[in-house]
């Protein structure tokens, strides 16, 4: 979809993870729209766009359905809350979220003494050197961290072993049409 940004918006150059800003009138191709994110196209390169400045795009309503959702407890806290918060965060190239393209490697869930949880998260990247990086990272801690019984997580990322193609789930390759 094409469209024009409305207004100066900080962006994210892909696959750098260089902070940009994107200057109103600019005309941009939505290629992406997941997690609340939106990745566009300007000219040859790709820039992510964060779920905070989607109203920069002219006349674009991302529905319910590609606004980020809310990470919603009911106050009875499990490991599967926290997998399905980082379901919610997905590599601004690839249209699979992060546990589906296999890039969680470890979490572990800590008790505190306020009762509140610890949540420890180790994941990987499609590939060494991707600058976008810490920007997926730091979405993962925000979406772990928006569950009431977080009080902290921290989502460091590794190398070893190195992510293969092997290690998308079967979901993932249905969605990237490779099933």
């Amino acid at each position: 979809m094409e469209t024009k940004l409305v207004r100066d918006c900080s962006a994210t150059i892909i696959p750098e993870g260089t902070a940009i800003t994107l200057e109103k009138d600019t005309p941009v191709y939505i290629t992406q729209t997941l997690g609340g994110n939106v990745t566009v196209r300007v000219g040859g390169r790709l820039y992510r766009i964060s779920n905070l400045d989607v109203d920069a795009l002219e006349d674009v309503d991302l529905g319910e359905s590609q606004a980020p959702a809310p990470v919603v407890s009911d106050g009875k806290f499990s490991e599967d809350s926290v997998w399905t918060a980082l379901r919610q965060c997905f590599d601004p190239e690839i249209p699979v979220n992060i546990v589906d393209l296999g890039l969680i490697y470890d979490m572990r869930i800590e008790e505190l003494d306020s009762g509140k949880k610890d949540v420890a998260i180790k994941m990987t990247l499609t590939a060494q050197g991707c600058g976008m990086g810490p920007t997926i990272a730091q979405d993962a801690k925000n979406r772990v961290e928006q569950l009431d019984e977080v009080e902290n997580a921290d989502v460091q990322i590794v190398w070893d072993p190195v992510w293969s193609p092997q290690m998308i789930s079967d979901t993932g390759r249905k969605a990237l049409g490779l099933e």
